[in-house]
């Protein structure tokens, strides 16, 4: 049954400490796996994308959409999303969903860098929770989505699921005109810098959630390397921690570790009086 509201939501827990813990890692980010595209750094122009193989098969196709099909009915059950229901659910984190939807009664999902869901078993499981997420909570609007490795086959498959695959390649530049939940597990560093250089404004980051990497652990590995290029090419992730309250996601397998590991919730609320300017 769907839930038609944050605020609307049980409880699953008594101790919301229990679901939550507000993350600084101690160890730095391990280097990503190969299934996900690297974001080459400030680059303003909008990029039309089509996929770059000019045929697929029916056979290929519905072998792949019964593969996620499998794939979701499985994820659905597992431990690991059983608990995100319930962190969501929670009063700690659905009032702060309550709070960027406002008046809103929809908040839009961007999924970026998704990887090939067709060559890798962490892609088709981020897509799983992208879609059981949708299913569950109708406050979620429809599901957009980009990476500019996805196939022929994997833009059908996808689309048969009830996505939308971008046509452009916006590289994390995504204004949130309206309240938006960003989809990001295991994306590069400067995808989520483009994407909150967009929105640096304080309207903006109060419209954004982003479920991705631990900001926490890139603070930590700025500090730890000393270095100005990785500080400069972070540098709104690296500032916007003043802003941020983050909420670390508990994994519990082998495939949710894979798919998921790192993995945090991120809210915004700058203040009216907020000096956002700084950086820029």
């Amino acid at each position: 049954m769907d839930d038609a509201s944050p605020k609307a939501l049980p409880p699953e827990k008594s101790d919301p400490s229990e679901d939550w813990t507000i993350v600084l890692p101690r160890r730095g980010k391990k280097n990503r796996t190969v299934n996900k595209s690297v974001i080459p750094k400030r680059q303003m122009e909008v990029q039309l994308w089509a996929p770059t193989d000019l045929e697929t098969d029916p056979e290929r196709e519905s072998k792949l959409k019964q593969k996620m099909d499998t794939c979701i009915q499985k994820f659905e059950n597992s431990e690991f999303y059983r608990n995100l229901l319930s962190q969501i659910r929670n009063p700690v984190i659905s009032d702060k969903f309550s709070k960027v939807l406002g008046s809103e009664e929809k908040m839009q999902m961007v999924v970026y860098g998704i990887g090939s869901i067709e060559s890798f078993e962490p892609p088709r499981l981020q897509l799983c929770l992208s879609i059981l997420l949708q299913r569950s909570f109708d406050w979620i609007g429809g599901i957009e989505l980009f990476d500019p490795i996805i196939s022929l086959t994997e833009s059908k498959v996808l689309t048969s699921l009830g996505c939308t695959v971008l046509s452009v390649n916006e590289q994390g530049r995504r204004r949130a005109v309206k309240p938006t939940l960003f989809f990001m597990p295991h994306c590069e560093a400067e995808l989520y810098d483009n994407l909150l250089e967009a929105n640096w404004e304080v309207d903006r980051l109060n419209r954004l959630v982003i479920f991705g990497n631990s900001f926490g652990a890139y603070e930590e590995h700025a500090s730890l390397c000393k270095s100005s290029s990785v500080s400069s090419s972070r540098k709104h992730v690296l500032a916007v921690r003043s802003y941020a309250e983050e909420l670390r996601v508990e994994t519990f397998s082998d495939d949710s570790f894979r798919a998921f590991h790192g993995t945090s919730w991120h809210f915004f609320g700058p203040s009216a009086d907020a000096d956002l300017q700084m950086i820029l």
